[in-house]
């Protein structure tokens, strides 16, 4: 580990602790913030919140094959819309800088979702995405 950014920034971590708790009452279910996150931890290579989603995930009832089958996700059948718009949406959030988010992607969504679920899940998408930077910069080990 490089450095714990907890302990020599709290504040900073408050500010984050504030934001999950704010996603922890939004109107997306658990599995799809679940989805959310180990989806956009798959693109970024994050290990540590990879390890950590995938085990609370599984406590909330995914199946091993769904999460097997995630980075192929447009492959399966498994995946309702929902799960499919909230996928394509966290994909191209978390790869901004590639192509930005196609107007195809977020009309999807939109018409899945009322305003305040899509905007919320935009936050989700941008909040895991933030502690998977953290997490690879400072490299925090992997729980056995």
């Amino acid at each position: 580990m490089r450095l714990n950014m907890q302990q020599i920034e709290p504040e900073a971590y408050k500010a984050m602790f504030a934001l999950e708790k704010y996603l922890s009452t939004s109107k997306l279910t658990a599995i799809q913030k679940e989805l959310i996150k180990m989806r956009a931890s798959q693109i970024n290579g994050c290990a540590f919140c990879l390890n950590m989603h995938a085990r609370d995930a599984r406590k909330i009832g995914e199946t091993e094959q769904r999460l097997y089958l995630l980075s192929a996700w447009r492959e399966t059948t498994l995946f309702t819309p929902e799960e499919r718009a909230l996928l394509a949406l966290t994909e191209e959030v978390t790869l901004i800088g590639q192509a930005h988010v196609s107007d195809a992607t977020y009309q999807q969504a939109a018409a899945l979702f009322d305003e305040h679920t899509l905007a919320q899940a935009i936050m989700a998408i941008v909040v895991i995405n933030a502690w998977n930077r953290i997490a690879i910069t400072t490299e925090l080990p992997v729980e056995a």
